[in-house]
């Protein structure tokens, strides 16, 4: 299951987080042409991307903002992008627009931080906006936790949308990475768990002044745990499969 949108789209136009994808897309669309090229690749990451060894070692650090704007593929790409979309408008509608910038590239720094505190001697490049992100989800699960997410469910022989509050979403992503990143080994590729559950942990504390000089629980009151304007309106799409039931 995976998001797809939320209920509450912002009120105005969220030019940080369309500025941020329009990087992140340029980026990735300037050596997408090369990615079956393991040597371009392989000398693209080893300059830019994020190495934990390094830093342990007393280098390398400005990859801390640099692997924020790589990806390695279409999909890894297009999922990210698809988060940010979804969940930055708020979050850049109640925090401004210059704020909600150093917000996003310090809670990828501070994502990018916890992956070297719990692997510090793993050798594996690790690139992506996924930590950014995480910490913007940390900062919508603060703000507007009862906020409506449509997600997506395909099992097998039937999909539906099904819209859930997003602090049940948001909670369960972050179990799953905390759990992720305890069962994961160092020395392989993959998803760097902890850079998403660090980036999501900082996504929170980062928004926690914003949070509090809204009058904090006051604020969910008001609120009613929502963004502060009126929610969109989807018509409700359900699979036509039959489903198969059991005997």
């Amino acid at each position: 299951m995976f998001p797809i949108r939320d209920h509450n789209p912002s009120g105005k136009t969220p030019y940080v987080t369309y500025a941020l994808m329009i990087a992140n897309i340029g980026i990735f669309l300037s050596y997408a042409a090369a990615l079956g090229n393991e040597r371009v690749i392989y000398a693209l990451f080893d300059a830019y991307a994020l190495v934990p060894a390094r830093l342990g070692a007393g280098y390398g650090f400005e990859a801390l903002l640099t692997s924020q704007f790589l990806h390695a593929g279409w999909m890894h790409l297009a999922g990210n992008m698809l988060f940010l979309f979804i969940f930055g408008d708020n979050v850049e509608e109640e925090m401004g627009h210059i704020p909600f910038l150093f917000f996003y590239l310090i809670a990828g720094i501070a994502a990018g931080l916890a992956q070297v505190l719990f692997e510090p001697a793993s050798r594996v490049p690790m690139v992506g906006a996924s930590g950014a992100i995480a910490g913007v989800m940390g900062g919508y699960l603060l703000l507007f936790p009862k906020a409506r997410v449509d997600i997506f469910i395909f099992f097998i022989v039937f999909f539906r949308i099904l819209p859930i509050p997003a602090w049940i979403m948001l909670i369960l992503w972050f179990a799953l990475q905390f759990l992720g990143g305890i069962g994961a080994d160092p020395n392989q590729g993959g998803t760097a768990y902890w850079a998403h559950a660090g980036g999501f942990v900082a996504g929170l504390v980062l928004t926690l002044p914003f949070w509090l000089r809204r009058g904090a629980t006051d604020y969910w009151e008001r609120t009613e745990g929502h963004p502060p304007h009126p929610p969109a309106r989807y018509d409700a799409i359900e699979s036509r499969l039959p489903k198969v039931k059991r005997r």
